[in-house]
């Protein structure tokens, strides 16, 4: 008798960019960095863009908080952090959807740090 060997394929690089992209962009809407995180744990490019999503996500709470502060956090802080997220996300939507693996200046090492 004849054992069947299965052999699992290992998708390339190329397909787990293409299953992951709509994953990847959902990353960067806020806490809806978990999708990607949570759903996809076993692709590397959607968990890779939400990890940076995640990181953007405690910016923007941490913006928020300091944005508190009067004067300075009103006028100041609050406006130009979240303006800077903004960018960030938007950079992040537009490199996942074209299948890149963008990092994030400053703020990309911290995503590499975490452990998923």
């Amino acid at each position: 008798m004849e054992e069947k060997k299965t052999t699992e394929t290992v998708p390339s690089e190329e397909e787990t960019i293409e299953e992951g992209k709509i994953f990847a962009f959902l990353g960067y809407w806020g806490i809806l960095f978990l999708i990607p995180i949570l759903a996809k744990k076993d692709n590397r490019f959607a968990v890779f863009h939400g990890k940076q999503g995640l990181i953007l996500f405690i910016l923007e709470i941490i913006v928020g908080i300091l944005g508190l502060i009067p004067f300075i956090g009103w006028f100041v802080i609050r406006p130009l952090g979240y303006i800077f997220c903004g960018i960030m996300s938007i950079i992040g939507m537009v490199q996942s959807l074209s299948g890149k693996y963008w990092k994030m200046p400053w703020l990309g090492q911290y995503a590499e740090k975490i452990n998923i």
